[in-house]
């Protein structure tokens, strides 16, 4: 009834002129309020349509009406459509209930079945893991491997993470130190981390893992062309308290990922470069080092050429053993006993 506004203003002294005088006539009470005959019209149908003025068989306006009894036949059928709306939301609660407490014995039943299952459709990966995320009611740890992931799947995820922190659950992720040269992902981590989430880089990290409450774990298959790959899921407490000492262990020995810091960004190029050298001097191909460390194998050979060019090496090798007498290798123990072992196949 928000359109009857009129009736702070004209359409109440019409209303109280019809009382009055007992019938309603256009012309009359526009010259008697000193108003155009068609704002008058306009408070008369806005009256009739709060069923505030009686309309005689002839069509003539003839009386105003009780506002107590305008109300009660304006507001009931209203109420009464209330009312069975809530007898329907009631019987929508009470029907899925029993449902849920099926389908929740039936999962219960399925997760202590089967401790480990493999689900070969991304699909179906997706699935589950949304179930486990509505269901998690304390914390989701994750290991993010390989450089910054896309925008994309970032906003996604964004939504997801807040949704988590609003409810108390507890985020803390693991990148790979990479991710910070990504802007997306900063960005994304400036976000959740101002909601109280935590995330961290390490040098290394093996595979992508997620984990709810301590009791669901998500390991992907491994790739195989384009299309995302499926996942297992593991259930069986032993194997997922395990997982969860892992990720404590590198959680415990890797960095705040911080943003905003000019310093920060020379520290991931010394940090980047102490980290190839190193496994330059364990003698893992180019292939080898990218994978490891999380970055595109071009980009890490633009990077293995800058060391070799800077040290004045001709060789890897020879580019190990000047980096190790320079002293800026960790393990200088790491560089090859002689230049003839070539360089080992990545495990």
């Amino acid at each position: 009834m928000g359109e009857h506004q009129l009736l702070g203003g004209v359409a109440a002294e019409v209303y109280e002129y019809a009382l009055r005088n007992g019938t309603f006539k256009d012309e009359e009470i526009a010259g008697r309020l000193g108003v155009d005959v068609q704002l008058i019209s306009e408070a008369r149908e806005a009256l009739q349509d709060l069923r505030l003025l009686a309309v005689s068989a002839n069509g003539r306006v003839v009386a105003a009406l009780d506002p107590d009894i305008a109300e009660a036949e304006l507001v009931t059928p209203l109420e009464l459509s209330i009312a069975q709306r809530r007898r329907e939301i009631a019987g929508i609660h009470q029907e899925l209930r029993v449902l849920s407490e099926v389908y929740r014995s039936r999962a219960r039943s399925t997760d202590d079945d089967v401790p480990i299952r493999v689900l070969d459709d991304f699909e179906d990966v997706r699935r589950e893991i949304d179930l486990a995320r509505r269901r998690c009611t304390e914390e989701r740890i994750s290991l993010q491997p390989g450089g910054g992931r896309s925008a994309e799947l970032l906003e996604q995820d964004l939504l997801q993470t807040l949704e988590m922190r609003k409810r108390g659950i507890r985020i803390r992720t693991l990148y790979q130190n990479t991710a910070r040269a990504s802007l997306a992902t900063r960005t994304y981590v400036r976000q959740i981390c101002a909601q109280g989430a935590e995330v961290r880089t390490a040098e290394e990290l093996s595979e992508r893992l997620i984990i709810y409450d301590r009791k669901f774990a998500f390991i992907p298959k491994e790739r195989t062309g384009k299309k995302p790959p499926g996942a297992a899921l593991v259930t069986d407490p032993t194997v997922v308290a395990y997982l969860c000492r892992s990720f404590e262990s590198i959680w415990q020995a890797s960095q705040p990922f911080e943003i905003g810091r000019t310093a920060e960004y020379q520290q991931i190029t010394e940090d980047l470069r102490v980290s190839i050298t190193r496994l330059m001097a364990k003698g893992l191909k180019d292939e080898g080092i990218a994978r490891r460390l999380g970055m595109a194998t071009r980009t890490c050979r633009r990077h293995i050429s800058a060391i070799m060019e800077e040290v004045g090496a001709t060789s890897r090798f020879q580019a190990g053993l000047l980096l190790a007498q320079q002293g800026l290798i960790p393990d200088a123990s790491a560089v090859p006993a002689n230049p003839d072992s070539g360089e080992v196949a990545d495990s």
